[in-house]
């Protein structure tokens, strides 16, 4: 199954001069999505995690069916202030911005095995933002997955731990 015909290309959202990767349509269809996590569970499986942790919010779409697809915990890293208890944050730089992304405290125990995983790998700042908040648990991060890639920017070459996506996109 060709996945790429399944996800949609909108122009100029959410901005002039941005091409949109739209996953609603892949989602929406029952068999492209099993088959996207079918094949991104083969992809992660080899890491063999303790959890998946999605980042807010598409990646919460791929990481928690994941997590029961493989029978391993799932993980949130959030935006600021959507976690209750005790949490751990990191702020960090974007290509025009800064942002911060959170988790609990206690929702990895030190020496877990923590798998990556959001929609999109773009610039690389917030996986990357990712890996080293999780790495501030003790956890061990030996991978990340994306559903998509955008390789044209080179956001791989801000990660440290190997990484893969199902679906690339060069321009």
């Amino acid at each position: 199954m060709n996945l790429k015909d399944h996800i949609r290309s909108i122009p100029d959202f959410p901005k002039p001069g941005i091409l949109f990767y739209d996953i609603s349509t892949l989602l929406r269809h029952a068999e492209a999505w099993q088959n996207a996590m079918s094949r991104m569970a083969e992809m992660i499986e080899v890491y063999k995690p303790d959890y998946l942790a999605g980042l807010e919010s598409r990646g919460f779409l791929f990481a928690a069916p994941l997590a029961l697809k493989l029978g391993c915990g799932f993980v949130m890293l959030r935006k600021p202030g959507k976690l209750p208890g005790e949490v751990v944050g990191l702020d960090y730089a974007l290509e025009y911005r800064s942002d911060r992304i959170e988790v609990q405290a206690d929702a990895v125990p030190p020496g877990a095995r923590v798998v990556v995983v959001d929609d999109l790998l773009a610039t690389g700042g917030t996986l990357s933002a990712g890996i080293r908040l999780l790495r501030e648990l003790k956890a061990e991060v030996p991978a990340a997955v994306t559903l998509i890639e955008l390789s044209f920017l080179d956001g791989r070459k801000l990660l440290d731990v190997p990484f893969q996506s199902l679906l690339q996109y060069e321009s």
